[in-house]
């Protein structure tokens, strides 16, 4: 289901973010396609419809709706840095076969977390890594 350009422009106006349309169509890619791109998959998957796009342009879109908090930058891998638009709590899962990444949605309140009564927590990621279902099921074929 897709956001109305309409929606995306308010939106970031609201975040203080100048909705140019190169940035419109980076949010919009980023919350159509759940798929935790890396900058290079939103760049291949931009450039066609937008010539002028340019990785840089990418990663400095990208930077700029980290330092508003509009997305999360996820880094599973320590060479492999992706990006989510969802920033509600929850966690991730890589599938070591396809590389492919999957939402994984926690219940905070039935975890316990021991030793961190004195500390102000800021932010918190919670990854998994192994072998997805599909993959599985592939490999009983």
């Amino acid at each position: 289901m897709g956001v109305s350009e309409f929606k995306i422009e308010e939106f970031l106006k609201q975040h203080n973010i100048k909705p140019s349309y190169q940035r419109m169509k980076i949010y919009n890619y980023l919350i159509k396609y759940k798929s935790h791109p890396t900058v290079d998959e939103i760049y291949q998957a931009l450039v066609d419809e937008i010539p002028t796009l340019s990785k840089t342009t990418v990663y400095n879109t990208l930077k700029l709706f980290l330092d508003n908090k509009i997305i999360q930058l996820i880094t599973i891998e320590e060479n492999e840095t992706r990006y989510d638009a969802d920033i509600s709590i929850h966690g991730h899962f890589k599938c070591l076969e396809c590389g492919r990444v999957y939402d994984v949605w926690l219940d905070m309140t039935k975890m316990k977390l021991k030793g961190l009564d004195e500390f102000r927590i800021n932010e918190s990621h919670v990854y998994f890594k192994g072998t997805c279902s599909k993959c599985l099921i592939k490999h009983k074929n």
